[in-house]
């Protein structure tokens, strides 16, 4: 993974990864969070105690380490003690803590529309791939490593290839989003990736897309705390508030748990203003009792 010399004990946990079939990120991540234990400790992680995870536990509790950072080292610790080290029993000294739910931000339709007029220039290149990221709900990494041959016009269809969990999925290709890419292939004439960078064996990154929302959500004056992702969040708001079954909209996002995608019922404004309150029949009742009254 790296050009340091790795230890007998960290090869073995790469290899433990690599047969579980886990990403290249997902590993690095496991190995920082093992890392941060092993200096914690101050001796190899693998001669660790229950006392130890404890007082660990505490540590990173006192240092005000938020809960996703927290969970994420339990789930790499996890991984090392049951996988790499074939001590199970430790599983029942670490606890994941609860992160407070945060409804996702999201944009009006307005709002889209004006950031990705005002993506940057020049030509087409960060307006077509804003776009693909709210018109198919693609995350960033997933729009950056598309090809030109996965746009089916025929079939009117992106192929997403290798998505998080280094699953393959299906999603829609509008009319409109098409016209976009011709134009943007008939500009740039792309080969291999569809949105190359510098050099063209290459496809941009995410933070060079993440530096193009961020420019174009400022000079579109949206001060909303959002992010490149928030595309993706307000793609599913809105098929959500157009009334198509949430299950389709997990297909789409590519979500392997229904309750992940359930979340934009929270956020679905016009849904839920649409949504006529039972205090409307009550409120039809108590009319009818008036009128018996009085007549």
């Amino acid at each position: 993974m790296t050009g340091e010399k790795i230890s007998p004990l960290r090869a073995r946990m790469i290899e433990d990864m690599r047969i579980r079939g886990m990403g290249e990120k997902a590993q690095k991540a496991h190995i920082r969070a093992i890392k941060d234990f092993a200096a914690f400790l101050g001796r190899s992680p693998d001669t660790a105690t229950p006392e130890d995870l404890r007082a660990y536990q505490l540590h990173m509790t006192d240092s005000g380490i938020t809960p996703s950072t927290f969970n994420v080292r339990i789930v790499a610790l996890r991984f090392f003690f049951g996988m790499t080290c074939g001590r199970e029993d430790m599983k029942r000294y670490m606890q994941f803590r609860t992160q407070p739910r945060k409804l996702p931000v999201v944009f009006s339709v307005e709002e889209v529309s004006d950031i990705l007029m005002a993506a940057p220039g020049p030509g087409l290149k960060y307006r077509a791939a804003l776009s693909i990221s709210y018109g198919a709900g693609l995350r960033a990494s997933e729009v950056c490593n598309l090809k030109v041959g996965d746009i089916d016009s025929d079939r009117m269809l992106i192929h997403v290839e290798q998505g998080k969990g280094r699953k393959d999925r299906k999603v829609m290709l509008s009319p409109g989003l098409l016209n976009l890419l011709r134009d943007w292939w008939r500009e740039a004439r792309p080969e291999g990736w569809l949105f190359p960078g510098k050099p063209k064996i290459n496809p941009i990154s995410p933070r060079q897309l993440n530096r193009a929302f961020t420019s174009a959500k400022h000079m579109a004056g949206i001060s909303k705390p959002a992010t490149l992702h928030t595309l993706r969040h307000s793609f599913a708001t809105h098929l959500l508030e157009a009334n198509t079954d949430v299950r389709v909209i997990q297909v789409l996002l590519g979500h392997a748990k229904l309750t992940t995608t359930a979340q934009y019922t929270h956020v679905a404004t016009k849904t839920i203003r649409d949504t006529v309150s039972p205090y409307e029949m009550l409120s039809k009742l108590q009319d009818h009792a008036v009128k018996r009254s009085l007549e």
